[in-house]
Parts: C-alpha cells; structure tokens; sequence
C-alpha cells in the first residue's frame, strides 16, 4: 500500500486533519506530522535558530514544534526514513481558503511545496470557507482529497508540480483547473492597548466587493466549482527573462 505523509498549518489537533486521515486510512498507510500549534501564514519558513522537537502522540502520527516546511523535512527524513518508497504528501485540509495571493502566504501550499522539492507527489488542500470557529463539514473536502489521490497514483504529476486544491462549502459544481487569480482586499489594523500600557495592532482582511475573472481559483470558488491549480516549485518568469535582456551586461 501507499505511504502517505500528512501535514496541514492548523496545527496537529484541527478537525480538517483529522477529516483527511479518516479519509486516506481507506487506500494506505497514513502517517502525520504536523505543527503543535497553529502555524497558518508561516508560508515556507525554516526553524533555523533553536533546536526542534517531537512528540510522538500515537504509533502513525507526531507533533513538531515548528513550521509546516519543518514537519515535511522531519517526517520524510528521519520518521520515514524514505530510502525509495512511494510516498504521497498531503497538506490539510486547511480551514479556510487559499487562493490568489493567500497562496504565498499559506503554510498548507508551502508544506506541500516542500514536500515537492524532496521529490514527493503532493497536494495542499483547503476547504474554501471564512467561518470562524464551531464544527466544519469536511465531508466534501475530504471525498476529493481520495478522489485527487486516487488519479495522482493511476496518472502520476508532473515532476516540481504540486496542486493547490481549493473546496467550496456546500454542494460541488464540478471541478475546474485554474491559474492564481487577484484577492480584491485590504489590510486593516486595528491598534489595542495592553496591562502595560503599550500599543500593539492586530492585522486583518477586509474583502472588497468584487467580480473575479473567469478561469481563476477564486471564479471557480465563487461558481461552486472545485478548484485545482497547478504550481511550480520553479519561480522564474520565463517572459521577463526575454523582455529583460539588456541586464546581460555589466554594471560600470
């Protein structure tokens, strides 16, 4: 059977994890490592300035206090031990959306382009929703999650590639392939004080009403389509290396 390594950004205890071992135990062996705490925006940060550490919380799944990058390096390298084996890498599924611009920031996408770069087949997975706490139906989210992996094994991926797959709540509309489209949104801060006395902000989106152009994740989403789009681990504009040919000279 297939080994799969699972991760996610919202920490070892989310229910989306949760969901998507449940569902991955049906056609292989599930192995997790995830964050000990909820790491969502750490995009693809390394620990490199103070040891790491893992919990073993069962015989299959671990805790790392640090990023998601850390908990794919540390789970293929050592609790793995991979020395050839099939082994498939899924990140989720994350509580909330990561489409457009949210896709550099994500720790969900930046797991599973890690996973990418040490050669695994690999997948980020979110269910498209802004709620904020309470229990999530991840039953959706988790039927394609099998579904993905079921034709990444009859079909393989391209080598670098990895999807970022985005889930819409409620009833699916089909699936599209879509390219990253623009989030219409601003940052806003809000200031507070604390016991002390001293300022410290809070930082959030306020989304802008928008219509997003057709053939982007955040269209599908919006349709009630699933989601899937390709991303390289390869971050060259390969146009702008043409456009750019006069900065093959020296600067004098």
């Amino acid at each position: 059977m297939v080994r799969f390594l699972v991760t996610n950004d919202d920490g070892i205890e989310a229910q989306g994890l949760a969901a998507l071992e449940e569902a991955l135990r049906e056609i292989g062996n599930v192995y997790t490592v995830a964050p000990d705490s909820e790491m969502s925006g750490a995009s693809h940060s390394l620990t490199l300035t103070r040891p790491l550490r893992i919990r073993n919380v069962d015989e299959h799944r671990w805790s790392v206090d640090g990023t998601p990058a850390d908990c794919v390096i540390i789970g293929y390298r050592k609790i793995l031990q991979v020395g050839g084996e099939k082994v498939i890498c899924l990140s989720g599924i994350n509580h909330g959306e990561n489409l457009g611009d949210d896709a550099t920031y994500s720790g969900t996408v930046a797991a599973a382009l890690q996973a990418t770069i040490l050669g695994m087949p690999s997948l980020a997975l979110s269910l498209a929703t802004r709620k904020i706490g309470g229990i999530l139906d991840f039953t959706n989210a988790a039927r394609v999650a099998v579904a993905s992996v079921r034709k990444v094994l009859a079909e393989g991926l391209p080598s670098e590639i990895l999807l970022n797959i985005n889930i819409p709540e409620g009833q699916l509309n089909g699936a599209r392939l879509t390219r990253l489209g623009v989030k219409q949104t601003k940052i806003v801060f809000s200031d507070h004080l604390d016991p002390r006395g001293k300022t410290y902000y809070w930082n959030r989106e306020e989304y802008l009403a928008s219509t997003y152009q057709e053939g982007t994740d955040l269209h599908a989403i919006e349709k009630g389509l699933v989601s899937i789009t390709p991303l390289s681990r390869d971050l060259t504009n390969y146009s702008a290396l043409r456009k750019l040919k006069t900065w093959n000279s020296r600067f004098d």
